[in-house]
Protein backbone atom coordinates (compact mmCIF):
# COMPACT_ATOMS: atom_id res chain seq x y z
CA UNK A 1 0.00 0.00 0.00
CA UNK A 2 1.41 3.39 -0.98
CA UNK A 3 1.78 6.35 1.36
CA UNK A 4 1.12 9.89 0.15
CA UNK A 5 4.02 12.30 0.51
CA UNK A 6 2.60 15.78 0.98
CA UNK A 7 4.02 19.28 0.86
CA UNK A 8 4.42 20.91 4.31
CA UNK A 9 1.59 22.89 5.85
CA UNK A 10 2.32 26.48 4.90
CA UNK A 11 1.36 29.36 7.23
CA UNK A 12 -1.27 31.85 6.10
CA UNK A 13 1.39 34.28 4.86
CA UNK A 14 2.71 31.70 2.36
CA UNK A 15 0.39 30.91 -0.55
CA UNK A 16 2.39 28.16 -2.24
CA UNK A 17 5.85 26.71 -2.76
CA UNK A 18 8.10 25.38 -5.48
CA UNK A 19 9.69 21.94 -5.66
CA UNK A 20 13.39 22.81 -5.56
CA UNK A 21 15.33 19.52 -5.49
CA UNK A 22 14.41 15.85 -5.33
CA UNK A 23 17.21 14.20 -3.35
CA UNK A 24 15.82 10.71 -3.95
CA UNK A 25 14.50 9.14 -7.15
CA UNK A 26 11.83 6.46 -7.66
CA UNK A 27 13.08 3.01 -6.70
CA UNK A 28 15.98 4.32 -4.62
CA UNK A 29 16.16 3.00 -1.06
CA UNK A 30 15.31 5.58 1.61
CA UNK A 31 15.66 5.43 5.39
CA UNK A 32 13.10 6.82 7.80
CA UNK A 33 13.48 10.61 8.35
CA UNK A 34 15.98 10.86 5.46
CA UNK A 35 15.66 14.01 3.34
CA UNK A 36 13.87 13.34 0.07
CA UNK A 37 12.85 16.74 -1.31
CA UNK A 38 13.27 20.48 -0.71
CA UNK A 39 10.26 22.80 -1.06
CA UNK A 40 11.19 26.45 -1.59
CA UNK A 41 8.79 29.19 -0.47
CA UNK A 42 9.01 32.96 -0.58
CA UNK A 43 10.64 32.96 2.84
CA UNK A 44 12.51 29.72 3.44
CA UNK A 45 13.39 26.30 2.06
CA UNK A 46 11.41 23.53 3.77
CA UNK A 47 12.58 19.92 3.93
CA UNK A 48 10.36 16.88 3.49
CA UNK A 49 11.65 13.61 4.95
CA UNK A 50 10.72 9.98 4.42
CA UNK A 51 7.88 8.71 6.67
CA UNK A 52 9.45 5.23 6.94
CA UNK A 53 12.07 2.92 5.47
CA UNK A 54 11.21 2.19 1.86
CA UNK A 55 11.34 4.00 -1.45
CA UNK A 56 9.52 6.50 -3.63
CA UNK A 57 7.09 4.76 -5.97
CA UNK A 58 6.21 7.77 -8.11
CA UNK A 59 6.99 11.48 -8.21
CA UNK A 60 3.86 13.51 -8.94
CA UNK A 61 5.41 16.99 -8.80
CA UNK A 62 8.75 17.41 -10.55
CA UNK A 63 11.42 20.02 -9.83
CA UNK A 64 10.13 23.51 -10.62
CA UNK A 65 6.48 22.58 -10.04
CA UNK A 66 4.32 24.85 -7.89
CA UNK A 67 2.65 23.11 -4.95
CA UNK A 68 0.02 24.16 -2.45
CA UNK A 69 -0.06 23.52 1.28
CA UNK A 70 -0.48 19.79 2.04
CA UNK A 71 -0.67 18.90 -1.67
CA UNK A 72 0.37 15.34 -2.58
CA UNK A 73 3.75 15.46 -4.35
CA UNK A 74 4.76 11.79 -4.45
CA UNK A 75 3.75 8.23 -3.59
CA UNK A 76 5.87 6.23 -1.16
CA UNK A 77 6.07 2.52 -0.42
CA UNK A 78 7.26 1.38 3.00
CA UNK A 79 9.37 -1.73 3.38
CA UNK A 80 10.97 -3.26 0.29
CA UNK A 81 12.29 -0.98 -2.42
CA UNK A 82 9.41 -0.03 -4.71
CA UNK A 83 9.55 -0.51 -8.42
CA UNK A 84 9.34 2.89 -10.06
CA UNK A 85 6.39 3.54 -12.35
CA UNK A 86 8.21 6.48 -13.86
CA UNK A 87 11.49 4.68 -14.52
CA UNK A 88 11.11 0.88 -14.58
CA UNK A 89 14.05 -1.18 -13.39
CA UNK A 90 16.06 -2.33 -16.41
CA UNK A 91 17.97 -5.54 -16.89
CA UNK A 92 21.67 -5.09 -17.51
CA UNK A 93 23.67 -7.69 -19.47
CA UNK A 94 25.87 -9.59 -17.06
CA UNK A 95 28.99 -10.70 -18.93
CA UNK A 96 30.31 -12.01 -22.24
CA UNK A 97 30.32 -15.54 -20.82
CA UNK A 98 26.52 -15.52 -20.93
CA UNK A 99 25.78 -15.19 -17.22
CA UNK A 100 22.23 -14.25 -16.24
CA UNK A 101 21.39 -10.54 -16.49
CA UNK A 102 21.83 -8.55 -13.25
CA UNK A 103 19.02 -6.22 -12.24
CA UNK A 104 20.09 -2.78 -10.98
CA UNK A 105 17.96 0.02 -9.56
CA UNK A 106 18.13 3.58 -10.92
CA UNK A 107 20.49 4.81 -8.18
CA UNK A 108 22.82 1.84 -8.67
CA UNK A 109 22.84 2.28 -12.46
CA UNK A 110 23.60 5.96 -12.12
CA UNK A 111 26.51 5.30 -9.74
CA UNK A 112 27.88 2.58 -12.04
CA UNK A 113 27.68 4.91 -15.06
CA UNK A 114 29.51 7.65 -13.17
CA UNK A 115 32.34 5.23 -12.32
CA UNK A 116 32.39 3.42 -15.70
CA UNK A 117 31.42 0.08 -14.16
CA UNK A 118 29.74 -2.89 -15.80
CA UNK A 119 27.01 -4.80 -13.96
CA UNK A 120 29.07 -7.97 -14.29
CA UNK A 121 31.71 -6.47 -11.99
CA UNK A 122 29.34 -5.95 -9.07
CA UNK A 123 27.81 -8.73 -6.98
CA UNK A 124 24.14 -8.03 -6.26
CA UNK A 125 22.71 -8.70 -2.82
CA UNK A 126 19.22 -7.41 -3.50
CA UNK A 127 16.05 -9.34 -4.19
CA UNK A 128 16.62 -11.90 -6.96
CA UNK A 129 20.30 -10.96 -7.14
CA UNK A 130 19.54 -7.33 -7.96
CA UNK A 131 22.27 -4.73 -7.60
CA UNK A 132 21.62 -2.01 -5.02
CA UNK A 133 23.34 1.31 -4.53
CA UNK A 134 25.04 -0.11 -1.43
CA UNK A 135 26.49 -2.97 -3.52
CA UNK A 136 28.11 -0.45 -5.87
CA UNK A 137 29.41 1.67 -2.98
CA UNK A 138 30.94 -1.41 -1.34
CA UNK A 139 32.54 -2.48 -4.62
CA UNK A 140 34.07 0.97 -5.12
CA UNK A 141 35.50 0.87 -1.59
CA UNK A 142 37.10 -2.54 -2.09
CA UNK A 143 37.88 -2.72 -5.80
CA UNK A 144 41.52 -3.45 -6.78
CA UNK A 145 43.97 -0.78 -7.85
CA UNK A 146 43.84 -1.99 -11.45
CA UNK A 147 40.13 -1.25 -11.59
CA UNK A 148 40.77 2.20 -10.14
CA UNK A 149 43.34 2.91 -12.83
CA UNK A 150 40.99 1.65 -15.54
CA UNK A 151 38.15 3.85 -14.30
CA UNK A 152 40.48 6.83 -14.11
CA UNK A 153 41.70 6.27 -17.64
CA UNK A 154 38.16 6.05 -18.93
CA UNK A 155 37.02 9.16 -17.10
CA UNK A 156 35.71 11.89 -19.40
CA UNK A 157 38.14 14.71 -20.14
CA UNK A 158 36.89 18.19 -19.28
CA UNK A 159 37.40 20.52 -22.19
CA UNK A 160 39.51 23.54 -21.42
CA UNK A 161 37.97 26.91 -22.19
CA UNK A 162 39.74 28.54 -25.08
CA UNK A 163 41.70 31.67 -24.28
CA UNK A 164 39.63 34.77 -24.86
CA UNK A 165 36.35 32.82 -24.97
CA UNK A 166 33.33 34.81 -23.77
CA UNK A 167 31.59 32.19 -21.66
CA UNK A 168 28.09 32.76 -20.31
CA UNK A 169 25.96 30.70 -17.96
CA UNK A 170 22.23 31.21 -17.52
CA UNK A 171 20.48 29.82 -14.43
CA UNK A 172 16.95 30.54 -13.20
CA UNK A 173 16.63 32.80 -10.17
CA UNK A 174 15.50 30.88 -7.10
CA UNK A 175 12.11 31.67 -5.68
CA UNK A 176 13.66 32.91 -2.44
CA UNK A 177 16.08 35.28 -4.19
CA UNK A 178 13.30 36.50 -6.49
CA UNK A 179 11.13 37.32 -3.49
CA UNK A 180 14.00 39.13 -1.76
CA UNK A 181 14.53 41.23 -4.89
CA UNK A 182 10.82 42.13 -5.13
CA UNK A 183 10.63 43.11 -1.47
CA UNK A 184 13.73 45.31 -1.66
CA UNK A 185 12.46 47.09 -4.77
CA UNK A 186 9.02 47.48 -3.19
CA UNK A 187 10.57 48.99 -0.05
CA UNK A 188 12.33 51.66 -2.09
CA UNK A 189 9.27 52.43 -4.19
CA UNK A 190 6.66 52.64 -1.43
CA UNK A 191 8.57 54.09 1.53
CA UNK A 192 9.93 57.61 1.94
CA UNK A 193 13.30 56.14 2.87
CA UNK A 194 16.09 58.28 4.28
CA UNK A 195 19.37 57.29 5.95
CA UNK A 196 21.25 58.98 8.76
CA UNK A 197 24.86 58.15 9.67
CA UNK A 198 27.07 58.34 12.72
CA UNK A 199 30.21 56.67 14.02
CA UNK A 200 30.93 54.85 17.25
CA UNK A 201 34.15 54.31 19.17
CA UNK A 202 34.31 50.54 19.65
CA UNK A 203 37.24 50.61 22.11
CA UNK A 204 35.10 50.37 25.29
CA UNK A 205 33.22 47.34 23.94
CA UNK A 206 36.43 45.74 22.67
CA UNK A 207 38.18 46.26 26.03
CA UNK A 208 35.20 44.84 27.92
CA UNK A 209 35.04 41.85 25.58
CA UNK A 210 38.78 41.23 25.87
CA UNK A 211 38.60 41.34 29.66
CA UNK A 212 35.67 38.98 30.12
CA UNK A 213 35.39 36.81 26.97
CA UNK A 214 37.10 33.76 28.52
CA UNK A 215 35.09 33.97 31.75
CA UNK A 216 31.92 34.63 29.75
CA UNK A 217 32.46 31.53 27.58
CA UNK A 218 33.24 29.37 30.60
CA UNK A 219 30.24 30.65 32.57
CA UNK A 220 27.76 30.26 29.72
CA UNK A 221 28.68 26.77 28.53
CA UNK A 222 30.80 27.70 25.53
CA UNK A 223 28.74 30.66 24.30
CA UNK A 224 31.14 33.23 22.89
CA UNK A 225 30.85 36.95 23.57
CA UNK A 226 30.61 38.82 20.28
CA UNK A 227 29.74 42.35 19.25
CA UNK A 228 26.22 41.67 18.00
CA UNK A 229 24.77 41.12 21.47
CA UNK A 230 25.86 44.62 22.52
CA UNK A 231 24.21 46.11 19.44
CA UNK A 232 21.01 44.15 20.02
CA UNK A 233 20.80 45.30 23.65
CA UNK A 234 21.66 48.90 22.74
CA UNK A 235 19.06 48.89 19.95
CA UNK A 236 16.48 47.41 22.32
CA UNK A 237 17.01 50.21 24.83
CA UNK A 238 16.88 52.84 22.08
CA UNK A 239 13.65 51.33 20.67
CA UNK A 240 12.04 51.63 24.10
CA UNK A 241 12.93 55.32 24.18
CA UNK A 242 11.75 55.99 20.61
CA UNK A 243 8.59 53.90 20.02
CA UNK A 244 8.08 55.22 16.48
CA UNK A 245 11.25 53.47 15.34
CA UNK A 246 9.83 50.21 16.69
CA UNK A 247 6.50 50.70 14.89
CA UNK A 248 5.20 49.51 11.53
CA UNK A 249 2.82 50.82 8.90
CA UNK A 250 -0.31 48.85 7.99
CA UNK A 251 -2.18 50.65 5.23
CA UNK A 252 -3.15 54.01 6.72
CA UNK A 253 -2.57 52.80 10.27
CA UNK A 254 0.57 53.16 12.37
CA UNK A 255 1.06 50.13 14.62
CA UNK A 256 3.09 50.71 17.79
CA UNK A 257 4.55 47.54 19.29
CA UNK A 258 4.93 47.16 23.05
CA UNK A 259 7.73 44.62 22.62
CA UNK A 260 11.05 44.43 20.78
CA UNK A 261 11.50 41.61 18.25
CA UNK A 262 14.76 42.25 16.41
CA UNK A 263 15.60 40.52 13.15
CA UNK A 264 19.26 39.73 12.48
CA UNK A 265 20.19 39.46 8.81
CA UNK A 266 22.03 36.20 8.02
CA UNK A 267 23.73 35.54 4.68
CA UNK A 268 23.30 31.94 3.46
CA UNK A 269 24.01 30.05 0.25
CA UNK A 270 20.31 30.29 -0.54
CA UNK A 271 20.11 34.04 -0.04
CA UNK A 272 19.57 36.62 2.68
CA UNK A 273 17.46 35.47 5.62
CA UNK A 274 16.33 37.47 8.64
CA UNK A 275 15.54 35.27 11.65
CA UNK A 276 13.96 37.13 14.55
CA UNK A 277 15.08 37.37 18.18
CA UNK A 278 11.89 37.51 20.25
CA UNK A 279 11.46 39.80 23.28
CA UNK A 280 15.05 41.02 23.28
CA UNK A 281 14.38 43.17 26.34
CA UNK A 282 14.13 39.95 28.37
CA UNK A 283 17.24 38.35 26.86
CA UNK A 284 20.68 38.53 28.45
CA UNK A 285 23.85 39.05 26.41
CA UNK A 286 24.45 35.31 26.62
CA UNK A 287 20.89 34.60 25.47
CA UNK A 288 21.32 36.86 22.46
CA UNK A 289 24.68 35.32 21.51
CA UNK A 290 23.37 31.76 21.86
CA UNK A 291 20.33 32.52 19.70
CA UNK A 292 22.41 34.21 17.00
CA UNK A 293 24.87 31.31 16.92
CA UNK A 294 21.95 28.92 16.53
CA UNK A 295 20.49 31.01 13.69
CA UNK A 296 23.84 31.05 11.92
CA UNK A 297 24.32 27.28 12.18
CA UNK A 298 20.78 26.47 11.05
CA UNK A 299 21.01 29.03 8.26
CA UNK A 300 24.13 27.35 6.86
CA UNK A 301 22.44 23.95 7.08
CA UNK A 302 19.18 25.17 5.57
CA UNK A 303 17.29 24.41 8.80
CA UNK A 304 15.71 27.81 9.45
CA UNK A 305 11.92 27.58 9.52
CA UNK A 306 9.23 30.03 8.50
CA UNK A 307 8.35 30.69 12.14
CA UNK A 308 11.94 31.80 12.77
CA UNK A 309 11.54 34.64 10.28
CA UNK A 310 7.98 35.80 10.79
CA UNK A 311 7.30 39.09 12.49
CA UNK A 312 10.03 41.39 13.73
CA UNK A 313 9.73 45.06 14.68
CA UNK A 314 13.28 46.15 13.79
CA UNK A 315 16.26 44.74 11.87
CA UNK A 316 20.04 44.81 12.26
CA UNK A 317 22.31 43.97 9.33
CA UNK A 318 26.09 43.65 9.57
CA UNK A 319 27.95 44.28 6.31
CA UNK A 320 31.13 44.70 8.30
CA UNK A 321 31.73 40.95 8.42
CA UNK A 322 32.33 41.13 4.66
CA UNK A 323 34.51 44.25 4.87
CA UNK A 324 31.94 46.96 4.11
CA UNK A 325 33.08 50.33 5.46
CA UNK A 326 29.78 52.12 4.84
CA UNK A 327 26.46 51.29 3.18
CA UNK A 328 22.82 52.30 3.01
CA UNK A 329 20.64 49.47 4.36
CA UNK A 330 17.21 48.97 2.77
CA UNK A 331 14.08 48.71 4.91
CA UNK A 332 12.50 45.35 5.68
CA UNK A 333 8.75 46.07 5.25
CA UNK A 334 6.49 46.59 7.12
CA UNK A 335 9.18 47.70 9.58
CA UNK A 336 10.01 51.40 9.55
CA UNK A 337 13.74 51.30 10.36
CA UNK A 338 16.88 49.20 10.01
CA UNK A 339 20.34 49.55 11.58
CA UNK A 340 23.45 48.88 9.51
CA UNK A 341 26.72 47.88 11.19
CA UNK A 342 30.03 48.10 9.34
CA UNK A 343 33.71 47.27 9.49
CA UNK A 344 35.72 48.29 12.56
CA UNK A 345 38.68 50.32 11.32
CA UNK A 346 41.34 52.23 13.19
CA UNK A 347 41.29 55.96 12.42
CA UNK A 348 42.92 59.07 13.89
CA UNK A 349 40.39 60.86 16.10
CA UNK A 350 40.59 64.11 18.08
CA UNK A 351 40.19 63.38 21.81
CA UNK A 352 40.58 66.28 24.25
CA UNK A 353 42.71 68.17 21.76
CA UNK A 354 44.94 65.16 21.08
CA UNK A 355 45.08 62.89 18.05
CA UNK A 356 44.35 59.31 19.14
CA UNK A 357 44.08 56.17 17.02
CA UNK A 358 40.76 54.51 17.83
CA UNK A 359 38.81 51.53 16.43
CA UNK A 360 35.82 53.23 14.82
CA UNK A 361 32.69 51.89 13.15
CA UNK A 362 30.26 53.75 10.91
CA UNK A 363 26.60 53.20 11.78
CA UNK A 364 23.65 53.82 9.47
CA UNK A 365 19.93 53.92 10.21
CA UNK A 366 17.56 53.89 7.26
CA UNK A 367 14.02 54.90 8.19
CA UNK A 368 10.60 55.56 6.69
CA UNK A 369 9.99 59.29 6.86
CA UNK A 370 6.23 58.69 6.70
CA UNK A 371 6.46 57.28 10.21
CA UNK A 372 9.65 58.69 11.70
CA UNK A 373 10.81 62.29 11.73
CA UNK A 374 14.45 63.11 11.14
CA UNK A 375 14.86 64.31 14.72
CA UNK A 376 13.73 60.94 16.13
CA UNK A 377 15.93 58.98 13.75
CA UNK A 378 19.04 61.00 14.61
CA UNK A 379 18.37 60.85 18.35
CA UNK A 380 17.75 57.11 18.10
CA UNK A 381 21.13 56.56 16.42
CA UNK A 382 22.91 58.88 18.88
CA UNK A 383 21.39 56.88 21.75
CA UNK A 384 22.83 53.65 20.33
CA UNK A 385 26.21 55.36 19.92
CA UNK A 386 26.21 56.60 23.53
CA UNK A 387 25.18 53.22 24.94
CA UNK A 388 27.92 51.42 23.02
CA UNK A 389 30.61 53.91 23.96
CA UNK A 390 29.67 53.58 27.64
CA UNK A 391 28.21 50.06 28.12
CA UNK A 392 27.55 50.62 31.83
CA UNK A 393 24.70 52.94 30.80
CA UNK A 394 22.78 49.87 29.58
CA UNK A 395 23.08 48.34 33.05
CA UNK A 396 22.13 51.56 34.84
CA UNK A 397 19.34 52.42 32.33
CA UNK A 398 20.62 56.00 31.94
Amino acid sequence: MSIEIKAPTFPESVADGTVATWHKQPGEAVSRDELIVDIETDKVVLEVVAPADGSIAEILKGEGSTVLSDEVIALFVAGAVAESTAAPVAAVAASAEGDAAAVAGPAARKLMDENNLDASQVTGTGKGGGITKEDVVNYLKNKPAAAVAKASAAAPVIEAVAAGARVEKRVPMTRLRSTIAKRLVEAQQTAAMLTTYNEVNMKPIMDLRKQYKDLFEKTHNGTRLGFMSFFVKAATEALKRFPAVNASIDGNDMVYHGYQDIGVAVSTDRGLMVPVLRDTDALSLAGVEAAIADFGARGRDGKLGINDMQGGTFTITNGGVFGSLMSTPILNPPQTAILGMHKIQERPMAVNGQVVILPMMYLAVSYDHRMIDGKEAVQFLVTIKELLEDPTRMLLDV
